[in-house]
């Protein structure tokens, strides 16, 4: 349906005007009540986040998220603008979103004090009433606020004309969402010049002797030890956020491993199919939850799902990149793949260590503490024992990157103690490329767990039965 162009006809059209925040509170209503998810694209936080979210749109406030780097903080804020309605009427022309039944600025109120009814009406996007700011040590407020234009100046405006003023980010947003990206980061003295937005809903720039109401919603995100420990955020303003939400890391293995395969790009390969097996994902998201328990990791700066996502891809990357030097159509990662991971973790993660040069016996340690975990959890440890006396009779087992799948598949037939935990692994896939990924993570395991030699020949490892 046509919407109206003149105010008149938005008159007639029995739109209703509404702040930005009962419009974001009545469309969270419509969307909790029909038990619809708010941020469907952002897992974990159904018991825990989403419900203090909630509270806060449906009391109208302004929100600020503490959280560590990496825990969609940003993209719970970018995803507020779902809950604008579609489309919103401004005054034709107006820098700052005016209500063509209340506008502010004096460009908006001379047009429709001139023309009444027949003053023209545009349409804005909900994608396009949402302000982002990242703060920086030079943001200045005439990047938020406002400052007198020069050029407007020179045109032969008197200073104390408000038609000489050019708005910053904040007014611009009017009628929408306004983000402030790591709050912390801002000098004081700027952060002093978001108090009138957030308590009396106005802006002054520069003494002008103008009061310009806004209606705005105020997100910001914050580092927690920024927030709370050094100081860098000024009393008065953390005094002015309606609610403060914790974010946190994913709580379990199973959400890091639903993100990582939602977030990975997609590797897709001409004449290459690739299957990541469940146990391999679980290694992967493993190795960030150690990570995020381990003594030698910076706690403070967090172990990012970036990280999971990261070796996710790197995991597969190495597996494809195996697979084109084999000319096999068909990859499945494999635990030798996990080499690979060093690459993507050593810039994610600080490493706090007294001896230098230790980071890569400590990521090490990781991945292999992260295919134990999983090894306990995945076979079952009963079956273990008839594999281990069947190494007694048997030749030392080789695997690595030049190993055919078809070798292991073999390795099966020779040695049948390893047929149940292997299918037990791979669903009964008899897959060789799966079943090789299988057979890896059980010899590993039972390596680690300290019932198999391993030993490096070359490119090759070789496993065999302890003396």
């Amino acid at each position: 349906m046509a919407r109206p162009t003149t105010l008149g006809e938005l008159r007639e059209s029995g739109w209703e005007s509404l702040p930005v925040k009962a419009e974001i509170r009545r469309n969270a209503i419509t969307k909790v009540a029909g038990g619809e998810p708010l941020f469907p694209t952002v897992l974990g936080y159904e018991d825990t986040v989403f419900p203090q979210l909630e509270n806060a749109l449906l009391a109208g406030h302004d929100i600020i998220f503490l959280g560590e780097r990496g825990q969609a903080k940003t993209r719970m804020i970018r995803s507020l603008t779902a809950l604008l309605d579609e489309w919103m009427p401004v005054v034709e022309g107006s820098e700052i979103n005016d209500d063509p039944f209340n506008p502010v600025s004096m460009y908006a109120r001379e047009l429709v004090a001139a023309e009444g009814d027949d003053a023209p009406v545009a349409w804005v996007h909900r994608d396009e009433r949402f302000g982002e700011k990242l703060a920086t040590p030079d943001t200045s407020i005439a990047d938020l606020i406002g400052e007198v234009d020069p050029i407007k100046v020179a045109e032969g405006r008197y200073l104390s004309d408000e038609a000489t003023l050019h708005y910053g980010l904040v007014p611009r947003t009017n009628r929408g969402i306004f983000a402030m990206n790591e709050l912390p980061d801002l000098a004081e003295r700027i952060q002093v010049g978001l108090l009138n937005v957030l308590e009396e809903r106005d802006i002054q720039v520069r003494g002008y002797k103008i009061r310009l109401p806004l209606d705005i919603m105020l997100v910001a995100s914050a580092n927690p030890e920024d927030y709370t420990s050094r100081g860098r955020l000024i009393t008065p303003l953390k005094d002015r956020f309606g609610s403060q939400i914790r974010t946190h890391y994913p709580l379990d293995v199973g959400v890091e491993v639903e993100i990582m395969r939602q977030e990975a790009n997609r590797l897709d390969t001409p004449g290459v199919s690739i299957t990541v097996p469940d146990f391999m994902s679980e290694i992967v998201a493993t190795l960030s939850q150690l990570a995020r328990e381990s003594p030698h990791v910076n706690q403070r700066s967090g172990v990012s799902v970036r990280l999971s996502i990261s070796n996710f891809e790197t995991m597969q990357a190495n597996a494809i990149r195996r697979s084109l030097r084999h000319g096999e159509s068909v990859v499945v990662p494999r635990v030798c793949d996990l080499e690979a991971l060093a690459a993507s973790t050593s810039g994610k993660v600080e490493i706090e260590s007294l001896e230098e040069g230790r980071e890569g016996e400590i990521l090490l340690h990781l991945v292999k503490s992260a295919v134990l975990t999983v090894y306990k959890d995945r076979v079952r440890q009963e079956l273990m024992r008839s594999i281990v006396e069947a190494f007694d009779n048997h030749d030392p087992v080789e695997i690595g990157d030049d190993v055919d799948a078809s070798h292991y598949a073999r390795l099966l037939e020779s040695m049948p103690a390893l047929r149940e935990p292997v299918l037990d692994l791979t669903g009964g896939s008899e897959s060789p490329a799966v079943v090789a990924s299988a057979v890896e993570l059980v010899l590993e395991g039972l390596h680690l767990s300290k019932r198999l030699n391993k030993e490096a020949v070359g490119s090759r490892s070789q496993y065999r039965a302890r003396m």
